[in-house]
């Protein structure tokens, strides 16, 4: 086990899309996806790191989806919001069983299965070694889960926004689909928005920039993937202010 100084971040919001909790099905939860990022989640923790939780939820609805078959863009979002309340429930459900302590906190008032936000409370719980999941966004329509995430982040005062993706760091295009796709190692801030990068809304990245607050994008399945970044020993790409 590492000792706390050799972590790279002391403080962290890790993003975790929708579609990660499928695992290798078209829809839905896939149980052992979610122990296996339990895991992880668990391994940070066990280094000394204090880890808060966003998760999309796009496994099982997205609000476009609703807007593309005529729905009202609000009542849609709502439907969104709804979905990632249950990916949270399902990965406190997974960390709680490995024996981490989770308290989920919704941006939309459910008081009979989880607790609403409260900045001072989920801070305390951090400090406490309790994995923080926030759900329901920012509890407003119109605005993504990663724009909900940097929004955490900065109200927890984390050191880093970390996004498990599919692949491992932000690469010039699809590298699944673009054989001569390369991999930044550094990005900064306005190259992502200049460069339009896929890396998550606008929004979201000026939020973050404001804030100071670098994003680290790195493979979520990868064995060990989070533990890596955490002591900066990853395959990753950082975005911050000034690029190395």
């Amino acid at each position: 086990m590492a000792d706390h100084a050799s972590l790279k971040y002391k403080r962290v919001l890790l993003k975790i899309s929708g579609e990660a909790l499928m695992g290798d099905q078209g829809y839905g939860i896939d149980i052992p996806s979610v122990t296996r990022y339990a895991e992880e989640i668990k391994a940070g923790i066990a280094l000394g790191c204090q880890i808060c939780l966003v998760i999309g939820g796009g496994n099982i609805w997205r609000g476009k989806w609703g807007v593309d078959g005529g729905m009202e863009r609000a009542q849609a979002d709502h439907m969104g919001m709804l979905a990632t309340v249950m990916n949270a429930l399902v990965m406190q459900n997974s960390l709680e069983s490995i024996g981490v302590p989770t308290r989920v906190q919704s941006g939309i008032s459910m008081m009979s299965i989880c607790e609403p936000f409260i900045r001072r409370r989920a801070i305390r719980h951090m400090e406490k070694n309790r994995v923080v999941i926030f759900a329901a966004g920012t509890g407003n329509p119109f605005f993504t889960t990663d724009t909900g995430a940097a929004l955490r982040a900065a109200e927890m005062n984390c050191d880093a926004m970390l996004k498990g993706t599919q692949v491992d760091g932000v690469y010039t295009s699809d590298p699944k689909v673009d054989a001569d796709a390369t991999r930044f190692d550094t990005l900064d801030y306005m190259e992502v928005l200049s460069k339009e990068l896929k890396v998550m809304d606008a929004t979201a990245i000026s939020l973050l920039k404001e804030n100071k607050i670098p994003i680290e994008i790195f493979r979520i399945r990868d064995k060990g993937g989070l533990e890596n970044v955490l002591t900066g020993r990853g395959v990753s790409t950082v975005i911050s202010g000034k690029k190395k």
